[in-house]
């Protein structure tokens, strides 16, 4: 069962009944994009885990009965596309997921949440970290924070660094196995209202850097929003910088349709106001080659 008339993207995220998080960012934005998101639902929430309550329930038994009929079906898919993952387990299934769906020319992007701000996330420990870094051997793309490079690599997390020791690190990690590296949420040293977007391809063993405005407000989802944005370009047949210059304008315009209102920054950036805007061409590129 496979149609060459719209691209299939398997989407293995958590879904929030509210706040603009996981698959209720990601099949908007990729739909927008032009393409079929087939989403494998990890959990369901009554809304995502920064809320201070939430409801949820766990799909990790159920998640190897709909990979079944899909695999029954014979359905075939032109990326796959990870997110949030709440258990060991669940990365087994991932990998088999993988292993099983995994095609000559389809793309396999890795979002590998697992902290931030230097600490991993409370639910999480370090068999999770290691279950992630043997995810990771089987991604194209990776798209970790700076608290998740640096488990990764299993280093201890600094927040400032050079651009040559970044660059170390992204070739590092790179050669765990991912093409494209891209870390997002680089502190500027000396610039509190500036943060960074790195990335390296090993096809040409380039490195890209873009900077972006630093917003005094937190808006869950920005994270799955970005690598979103970042598969659906890379897609379309984007270059690198491009896909990365497209994310970082996109996250940048929601964020400032959301800043000037009063309103609950739980719930995510307003999408629904800027989805448009993934259909009009990059008119001004901010990268830089480092």
């Amino acid at each position: 069962m496979y149609s060459e008339n719209v691209k299939k993207i398997a989407a293995i995220h958590d879904l929030s009944g509210t706040g603009r998080t996981s698959l209720m960012a990601v099949i908007p934005i990729l739909s927008t994009m032009g393409f079929e998101v087939c989403p494998l639902p990890t959990a369901i929430l009554s809304g995502h885990t920064q809320y201070p309550h939430f409801y949820m329930l766990d799909l990790t038994e159920e998640m190897p009965k709909i990979i079944a009929q899909w695999k029954e079906m014979k359905i075939r898919f032109d990326a796959i596309y990870t997110g949030y993952l709440g258990s060991p387990g669940q990365i087994t299934i991932v990998k088999e997921f993988i292993e099983t769906f995994r095609q000559e020319n389809n793309l396999v992007v890795i979002d590998p949440v697992l902290g931030d701000n230097g600490k991993l996330y409370k639910t999480f420990d370090n068999q999770m970290v290691t279950q992630m870094q043997s995810l990771i051997q089987k991604a194209d793309v990776v798209t970790p924070n700076m608290t998740e490079l640096f488990y990764l690599l299993g280093k201890p997390y600094s927040q400032h660094n050079s651009d040559q020791t970044l660059k170390q690190y992204l070739v590092e990690l790179s050669d765990k196995g991912p093409q494209i590296v891209i870390v997002t949420s680089v502190p500027v040293e000396k610039d509190a209202n500036t943060t960074c977007v790195y990335a390296y391809n090993r096809e040409g063993e380039r490195f890209w850097k873009i900077g972006c405005p630093y917003y005094p407000a937190h808006y869950p989802g920005t994270g799955d929003t970005f690598t979103s944005v970042i598969t659906g370009a890379l897609m379309q047949g984007d270059s690198l910088p491009v896909a990365m210059d497209r994310a970082v304008q996109f996250i940048s315009q929601g964020i400032r349709a959301t800043f000037g209102y009063e309103y609950n920054q739980m719930d995510g950036i307003l999408l629904e106001k800027v989805l448009p805007t993934l259909n009009i061409p990059v008119q001004i590129s901010n990268y830089e080659m480092i």
